[in-house]
């Protein structure tokens, strides 16, 4: 478990050290030229107080036909602020850019999100308390900490 340590080590008080953040940026990179799988993407976001764009590695959890993002440090975060202030719109790049919408998911239905997303991102087994392979019922009562996004194509958002 010394992996779990030093990965809460980089987001130590829920925030991404000066390690965390530079490692965070070299992937990010990575992840917009195309370089590794499809559900490693960049995600940019305009920032709420600067308006400048804001840009992080983000993993792509699909279930059910859908595709999700999920805050692994929960509510507080700056990315998911971005995106609330941002209504959503976003711009996700692997290899090219997708303009996207990232809409809320009720805290009733995060539950399974939550499950396949902790089975993908490993670097996020170590903020999530709920080993990856247990039943979707013990993801329940933690759901509400971890804001869940789906992610829609921006003109299909658009259509009423």
């Amino acid at each position: 478990m010394l992996a779990d340590t030093a990965r809460r080590w980089l987001y130590r008080h829920r925030r991404a050290s000066r390690v965390a953040r530079f490692l965070n940026a070299v992937q990010a990179r990575l992840a917009a030229a195309g370089v590794g799988p499809r559900w490693l993407v960049m995600v940019e976001v305009t920032g709420r107080r600067t308006g400048k764009t804001v840009s992080f590695p983000a993993v792509i959890a699909d279930y059910d036909n859908g595709r999700y993002l999920v805050s692994m440090l929960g509510e507080g975060t700056n990315w998911v602020r971005n995106v609330r202030a941002s209504g959503g719109r976003a711009v996700l790049r692997h290899g090219g850019r997708e303009p996207v919408m990232l809409q809320k998911v009720d805290i009733d239905h995060r539950a399974p999100v939550l499950r396949c997303y902790l089975q993908r991102a490993s670097g996020a087994r170590a903020h999530i308390p709920v080993d990856r392979r247990a039943p979707v019922e013990e993801f329940e009562p933690i759901a509400a900490r971890y804001p869940v996004f789906r992610v829609t194509a921006a003109k299909e958002a658009a259509r009423p």
